[in-house]
């Protein structure tokens, strides 16, 4: 048996270059307009002449947790793919992510007051290229999809490394996405080694 320390595996064939990936991945300090980022607060940037693409560089650089983010409305299930994925308190037991502010999943959180977060297996390369739209999408019904309902009725990607289920507690806008803070009733992880995003590609924990 081997120890020490995990080191990072590459899956090669991926190449991620999505902007939902890469502006989710935004410190919490910044929000992303255009090709331009600011400060939540309104004011510009400390120094106006970063680059944006530049900055992307940088931010593709924090590995992050690759997640599902779903939720359901009058047609079915709704759900994508996220990097942003962040516990917030213990105390109340808060999460929090950033979704697209023009997406359907969106609607259907804010319609329904409830969202379920998968955090995506290492073997689950194709849902994340589903869920991202670089791949055949997600049909309402989510039946080429694994998964189980939660307790909230809302799926649960079936395999995955961890779940929580969440109801709505805040939204905040935050440029082109909006920031979901959810109140976690229930939580339970998986036998699965967690999928992880950096540099643009999906890698795992070997």
């Amino acid at each position: 048996m081997r120890s020490g320390p995990k080191l990072l595996e590459a899956t090669p064939r991926i190449e991620l270059g999505m902007e939902l990936l890469q502006s989710s991945a935004l410190p919490l300090g910044y929000v992303a307009f255009g090709p331009r980022f600011y400060l939540r607060r309104g004011s510009r940037q400390t120094d106006p002449s970063l680059d944006p693409n530049q900055l992307r560089d940088v931010l593709a650089y924090v590995p992050a947790g690759v997640v599902v983010v779903s939720s359901r409305d009058e047609r079915g299930y709704r759900g994508l793919l996220a990097s942003s994925f962040v516990p917030v308190s213990l105390d109340p037991p808060l999460v929090l992510v950033c979704l697209d502010r023009f997406s359907a999943t969106l609607d259907a959180v804010t319609g329904s007051g409830q969202f379920n977060v998968s955090l995506l297996g290492r073997r689950q390369e194709f849902l994340a290229d589903r869920f991202s739209g670089r791949a055949p999408a997600v049909d309402p019904g989510w039946r080429e999809v694994p998964h189980r309902p939660g307790a909230n009725g809302v799926p649960i990607v079936e395999g995955c490394a961890a779940w929580f289920e969440c109801v709505l507690q805040a939204r905040y806008e935050a440029g082109d996405h909006e920031i979901v803070v959810g109140l976690t009733g229930a939580a339970g992880r998986g036998e699965a080694e967690p999928l992880v995003h950096w540099q643009r590609s999906f890698w795992g924990l070997a």
